[in-house]
């Protein structure tokens, strides 16, 4: 048997509900696909309604006894699920690419940065703190606390599938939150792995329940609306969040929304061209460019785009492409059909358009859903790129004359996750980082993502924050208790 069958069937593929693995409701399964061949790995459950209802019954039968568990206790299991994770990480990397895609080495750095998030959210756990206040005639005192707030419903998305689940568990966790977590149908082993890992960590049973499905919005809109979960996370696009937030609205739940993304990245003429090539190489072709926080649109000063496009096309055509767990492999696969398809599309538009082709360009051929780094020059505003999300090695390039025409062509989307500029100017880094209309900006740098620090955007790119010291209020309700000395 190889390694790579070794770690798939040591993963479990049922759901897990009340601390017990269990079948889906008549047996149903779905079939989990390796997106760099098109074949399939292995089946897991396939939950019903009635397989979600029984999670939802799990989190609410845990929630009282979890809630008091002392907040010490909850943060040493994080604890523990960080270094378990940390010494796991080969065999947890492999599993990743081997469901996503990406190479090996990719997967090492998500599963270090998800499990960050366990050890930042266990110090976190225990400085949950409130306060005490003399009422303003003095005849009373004012006493403020945080206390969980209940069952949680967290809904993953397939492009980070074990860091986008571990910044939302971890939290819940250190809150003192249960929770019943769906992750993507064409990811769902890495976060059925990590359930496996925390429970080994000490996790009591009904705080963590894993359902995975192939009908998202048939398992998941009961819970919504069913009124025992109070509150509900979600990582994926801008349509899905308004219909989620729309059903939220039903049982009035509080929800945090990390949505979608059209990151401008802008290069002013007095950058460090080098620099600002490398940050655009991370800020794009971090993930394969499936990340939310991908570069979807580089904005160059006229007087150095020339350059500064034969740089990156340069760096971008030395690149590998292949299987994830080959070595050398830069880039993988897009995660399916439809998401190459896609990029196919916006590629093909954009030079109908009059857009320039420096580098790729075309579907790759064999099995996999290969496409390869893209570089496309001249990309004119109308094309449909610059206003959806790309989730692909495609880098499209626009001249701009001056700062105003910058922040204006960097500003003319309903989205507002992370922006990047690169310059060294301070004066003027300071000028158009504020005027940018996002929650994150990377400052001659092309990463933004850090669980030490708050994660999430503006406009249609969400509500609330992940990660940082904010990271755990979306988990707390503030309580207020007026004591009368009289």
């Amino acid at each position: 048997m190889s390694r790579e069958q070794e770690v798939v069937e040591a993963c479990p593929t049922d759901l897990f509900i009340g601390g017990k693995w269990r079948a889906a409701e008549g047996g149903k399964t779905l079939a989990v696909e390796d997106p760099s061949t098109g074949t399939t790995l292995c089946s897991v459950a396939d939950a019903s309604v009635a397989d979600g209802l029984a999670a939802l019954d799990a989190a609410v039968a845990a929630q009282a006894e979890w809630a008091a568990t002392p907040p010490r206790d909850r943060g040493e299991i994080l604890r523990r699920t960080f270094e378990l994770m940390t010494a796991r990480a080969d065999e947890l990397a492999l599993l990743m690419t081997l469901e996503m895609g990406k190479p090996v080495a990719e997967s090492k750095g998500e599963i270090a940065y998800a499990a960050e998030f366990f050890r930042w959210f266990a110090e976190e756990a225990v400085r949950i703190d409130g306060g005490y206040q003399i009422a303003p005639n003095g005849k009373g005192r004012f006493v403020v606390m945080r206390q969980p707030v209940g069952p949680c419903l967290l809904i993953t998305p397939w492009n980070f599938p074990t860091a986008m689940g571990a910044r939302k568990i971890g939290p819940a966790v250190a809150a003192g939150c249960t929770m019943v977590i769906k992750p993507a149908a064409q990811t769902p082993l890495s976060m059925l792995k990590l359930a496996e890992l925390m429970t080994e960590a000490g996790l009591p049973a009904g705080v963590l329940n894993v359902l995975t499905t192939s009908d998202s919005g048939g398992v998941m809109e009961p819970l919504i609306k069913d009124g025992r979960a109070r509150k509900l996370s979600f990582t994926g696009s801008t349509p899905v969040g308004k219909k989620l937030i729309e059903q939220s609205a039903d049982q009035v739940l509080r929800t945090s929304m990390e949505l979608g993304g059209n990151a401008p990245l802008l290069v002013f003429e007095d950058a460090d061209l080098d620099k600002a090539v490398e940050g655009a190489m991370l800020a794009k072709m971090r993930n394969g460019g499936e990340a939310c926080t991908a570069a979807n649109r580089i904005y160059v000063h006229s007087s150095v785009i020339d350059e500064f496009g034969a740089k990156l096309t340069e760096r971008m055509g030395a690149l590998k492409v292949g299987r994830g767990t080959e070595d050398g492999v830069d880039v993988g696969p897009l995660i399916d059909a439809k998401q190459r398809d896609k990029v196919a599309d916006l590629v093909a538009d954009a030079i109908a358009q009059g857009a320039e082709v420096l580098l790729g360009g075309l579907v790759a051929k064999g099995n996999g859903y290969f496409y390869p780094p893209t570089v496309l020059a001249g990309v004119p505003a109308s094309a449909r790129l610059q206003k959806e999300e790309i989730f692909g090695p495609v880098a499209p390039l626009t001249s701009f004359e001056d700062e105003d025409e910058a922040v204006r062509m960097a500003n003319d989307t309903e989205f507002g996750l992370v922006s990047y500029l690169f310059t060294k100017d301070l004066s003027r880094a300071l000028r158009v980082a504020e005027a940018l209309e996002s929650g994150m900006v990377g400052l001659n740098q092309g990463i933004v993502s850090n669980p030490a620090a708050p994660f999430g955007g503006v406009k249609q790119s969400g509500l609330g924050r992940e990660g940082g010291t904010v990271g755990i209020d979306e988990y707390l309700d503030v309580k207020y208790i007026a004591v009368n000395l009289d």
